[in-house]
């Protein structure tokens, strides 16, 4: 029996959902003819009925075919709820109905996928929806075309030294290097966030991996994606796609048995270390693996037996900002030979900028990167408490960040990354953008890349069971029987072809402003519809 195809599109999918009663359809094809989408089509339909004619009981099996009216589900073929069907039957049978629970389409093409997993629901309104760019170069500041120009859309991950720090000396007229500078990697603003294997089931960690792969090697974009808690299968953590992994460490520590134990064979470095302090799913609280996600392949990469893993809330012996830099920054970028970038990850809250400040302030500039999470982060496996009561909005804390180190001279020297709702109502590129005019050098996701494999999760509540083990689309779960509905080379196509429109919005954006790098910092480029967003940010304020 071939495997459910749970990435393809039905019905349900779609934002209407066409209502027939056969009982009063003459079959007259008045509906099929009128609908100019070829959003119905006639079909047939088997019904088998046990039936008895007789006086006495005596059943008898019988088989049909009736000719019946139906959906196509397609996103190009799909129905737009124009009633002109209903218009036209003279029965009254057949008429479309919005679906609550449709998923949004990201993408035109049949490909694509459709709505975000995961849910918000007291956090929904955004305050990325209230800013558009209001800035757009004209006459004598011309714009740029977005099709045929070229764009450098590269942002630095490690640490950035000042002018007056730089390791250079004039000598003889000529410049050379005197001592060592930080190591920078020069990425893809748009970093995949960290999800564990184990929270995601193999084949999904896959599919994502190998996107990331495809992304570098075929489209020369140096998407990097950091492997979240849990460690990395030991023949990715040996082989040469090992420069695209970000390889995170969490509280639990969990997988760094492995992968310390494969750092004598490792053929390059990672692209950087991310040491989790929080995320947004659940600030100030510690993450839980349920037992039954725990198989024997997750327990054999964790070094852990089959039981509930929780993770402590904070790193255990580490009590303020300046021990942390000492210990664990020194020692993670000590153990691969100060070659490799470190960069720390936290809840956006009140003290995001307390913390940065104080890693802007590191003697030993060896801070390679700033993540903050937003309230609006999380899938279905947070809980709800912790998604709706606990953090903050993301946009806000990054402005604040960028603002504190203009205030200093120390601009861009620590690389800002944001992330929590990015892409949450169906274009990160232009989340993305607003959030690097406002001061972010690049912004992470994750949501995304679960809905782009088939996640159906939404904010009425449908599934979003992430934390059970029994994940329907074969994402979120370790059961082999649900694992095999997901079909890795789709769910990578997929991811590649979104972020490969990603690429080109973000340039639509880029153009009309007249820049053809990265806008960090520039806030003259946004306005807001309101007026407590725009004095709060510092930018226009438009009615």
């Amino acid at each position: 029996m071939e495997a459910v195809k749970t990435q393809d599109i039905g019905v349900n999918d779609l934002n209407w959902i066409i209502e027939y009663k056969p009982e009063r359809c003459t079959m007259c094809g008045s509906c099929v003819a009128s609908c100019s989408f070829g959003a119905i089509k006639a079909a047939v339909r088997r019904q088998d009925i046990t039936v008895s004619e007789e006086n006495t009981p005596a059943p008898v099996h019988k088989h049909s075919a009736r000719p019946v009216i139906k959906q196509v589900a397609s996103l190009t073929n799909f129905c737009r709820g124009c009633g002109i069907c209903q218009k036209v039957c003279p029965n009254n049978a057949i008429m479309p109905r919005r679906n609550p629970d449709a998923r949004r389409t990201l993408l035109s093409r049949d490909s694509g996928p459709i709505k975000r997993g995961g849910r918000t629901n007291l956090n929904a309104e955004r305050t990325l929806d209230k800013i558009v760019v209001g800035r757009i170069s004209q006459m004598t500041d011309p714009s740029l075309d977005a099709a045929r120009h070229t764009f450098d859309i590269r942002a630095p991950f490690g640490r950035v030294l000042g002018t007056k720090e730089l390791p250079f000396a004039v000598e003889n007229g000529k410049l050379t290097v005197k001592g060592k500078k930080p190591p920078v990697r020069w990425i893809y603003p748009l970093i995949f966030s960290d999800m564990s294997i184990g929270a995601l089931s193999t084949r999904a960690w896959e599919a994502v991996a190998m996107a990331v792969g495809c992304l570098n090697e075929k489209y020369d974009i140096p998407v990097r994606m950091s492997s979240g808690e849990g460690g990395m299968p030991a023949k990715l953590l040996t082989s040469e796609y090992l420069k695209y992994f970000i390889i995170q460490i969490a509280s639990g520590h969990f997988g760094w048995n492995r992968i310390i134990q494969a750092m004598p064979y490792m053929k390059t470095d990672p692209a950087g270390i991310l040491i989790k302090i929080g995320q947004g799913a659940k600030p100030g609280d510690g993450g839980l693996l349920q037992k039954e996600k725990v198989a024997e392949h997750i327990g054999a990469i964790r070094g852990v037996p089959r039981a509930t893993l929780a993770s402590p809330p904070n790193h255990q012996g580490l009590y303020s900002i300046e021990e942390s830099v000492q210990k664990m920054h020194l020692s993670m970028n000590a153990a691969f030979g100060f070659r490799v970038p470190v960069a720390i990850k936290c809840a956006a809250s009140s003290t995001s900028v307390s913390v940065y400040n104080n890693l802007l302030r590191d003697p030993y500039k060896i801070c390679g990167g700033f993540f903050i999470d937003g309230i609006q982060g999380g899938t279905g496996a947070a809980n709800e408490i912790s998604l709706d009561h606990t953090g903050h909005p993301v946009v806000s804390k990054i402005r604040d960040c960028y603002l504190a180190a203009a205030k200093q001279g120390l601009t861009g020297q620590i690389p800002l990354y944001g992330g929590g709702g990015i892409g949450m109502t169906g274009n990160a590129a232009a989340d993305a953008f607003k959030m690097i005019c406002l001061g972010a050098n690049g912004v992470f996701v994750g949501k995304i890349l679960i809905q782009l494999l088939g996640c159906v999760g939404n904010e009425q509540g449908r599934c979003n069971a992430c934390n059970t083990g029994k994940c329907p689309m074969g994402i979120c779960t370790q059961n082999p029987r649900l694992v095999k509905r997901l079909d890795v080379d789709k769910g990578a196509q997929k991811i590649v072809d979104y972020v490969l429109a990603f690429d080109a919005e973000l340039k639509k954006l880029m153009a009309p402003i007249g820049n053809s790098s990265l806008p960090v910092g520039r806030s003259d480029a946004l306005v807001s519809t309101d007026a407590n967003i725009a004095n709060k940010l510092g930018i226009g304020y438009v009615c």
